[in-house]
Parts: structure tokens; C-alpha cells; sequence
């Protein structure tokens, strides 16, 4: 049995990560980037995975290009491996310790979702999920111009909700999204303490 997540009396606003967080598609996402990242010749480990989580899909390959000393397209391989991710993200679960939290704080909190996917990919795998029936309010990568771990995705949801980031708590499960909480000044919870993961198990 995991632990069930508190949310502290003071908190007045709960913002969410998506992937990982209230989606468990991160090990959709990592087969996708393994086999996108394979193409070209670089083998995408679950470490490498972890270290890169949270950064946006163009940008994580710019990195790539970096940690390998390559010259890929940005674009050409990010839109192989987010079409891989698209067909396969049927497969998505809910992470019934966070969907637990929101349904509970439903109509008694207002929440939002900070992720760095793409808008039109984080709402569909919000639909996929259900948690689109509790939360409308989305932060994405299409709507900030400074990434994790800049608290600025963050930062625009507590705008959005109209509380303000002292006030806030976020639910993560990524290095660069805790900091980016940290940052922007709020509480932050490590989602991963509460379940189990299972990348590279499929």
C-alpha cells in the first residue's frame, strides 16, 4: 500500500506536471525517444531519459546534439519520436494517487496543469486520462518562453488560478519541474515517492 499524498491546510492552489505526475506516460515517452533516438545512432538510456525529463521536444534534441556531438534535426527527429508517442499514448494510465488528490480538492481548490509537452498532446492524453473532467486550466510548452526548470510555467498557473506561488503547491515527478516549484517559490511534492515506476519495463 503507498502512501496517500497530503495537501496542508494553508494551501490555497494545487498545480500539476502532467507526464509522470497525473499521466504514467513516461514509458511511452521513453520508447519513443529509444526508438527515435536510435535512428541516429545514439543509444537513450533510462539515464539519460531521467536527466533530460521535463525539458521540451525540440530542446531535448538541440541536447542531444550536444551530449553526442551530432547535427540532427531538431524537428525531423522530434516529430518521428512525438508521432511514436501520439500512436502509443492510448496505452496511458492515470496515476491513482494524484487523480486522488484532485478528485478530493475538486471544486474545493482551484488547480492547474504545468507541463512542458506541447498543448494539443497534453490535452489529449488529459482526455485519455479523464482528469480533463476536473482541471481545464493548462500551462504549456506553446504558451511560455522559458522552460523548466525556470519557474515561469509555474508561475503563469498560480496567475491562472489567482493564487499567489507562496500559496501554491506542485505535484511533480522530475528533477528540473521540483526546481522550477522551488524557484517560484511554492511547496513542492515528489509524485514518485507514491508510486511505482516502470520505465524500461514494457
Amino acid at each position: 500500500m503507498t502512501a496517500k499524498l497530503e495537501v496542508s491546510p494553508e494551501i490555497k492552489g494545487l498545480i500539476f506536471d502532467l507526464d509522470g505526475t497525473i499521466a504514467d506516460t513516461m514509458p511511452i515517452h521513453y520508447i519513443a525517444w529509444k526508438n527515435a533516438a536510435a535512428r541516429y545512432g545514439i543509444d537513450f538510456t533510462i539515464e539519460l531519459f531521467e536527466q533530460l525529463a521535463g525539458i521540451p521536444l525540440y530542446p531535448t534534441v538541440e541536447k542531444l546534439n550536444e551530449l553526442f556531438n551530432k547535427n540532427i534535426d531538431p524537428q525531423e527527429m522530434g516529430d518521428s519520436k512525438e508521432q511514436e508517442y501520439e500512436d502509443n499514448m492510448h496505452k496511458a494510465q492515470p496515476i491513482e494517487a494524484v487523480m486522488d488528490v484532485i478528485r478530493e480538492y475538486h471544486g474545493k481548490l482551484p488547480m492547474a496543469i504545468g507541463t512542458g509537452g506541447c498543448r494539443a498532446l497534453s490535452r489529449k492524453a488529459m482526455h485519455i486520462i479523464g482528469v480533463d473532467h476536473y482541471i481545464d486550466k493548462l500551462v504549456s510548452a506553446d504558451d511560455v518562453s522559458k522552460h523548466k526548470p525556470h519557474p515561469e510555467t509555474f508561475l503563469k498557473c498560480a496567475e491562472l488560478i489567482g493564487v499567489a506561488p507562496e500559496d501554491c503547491l506542485v505535484f511533480e515527478d522530475g528533477v528540473l519541474g521540483i526546481q522550477a516549484a522551488q524557484k517560484a517559490g511554492m511547496q513542492v511534492v515528489d509524485v514518485t515517492d507514491y508510486y511505482e515506476v516502470t520505465i524500461g519495463q514494457e
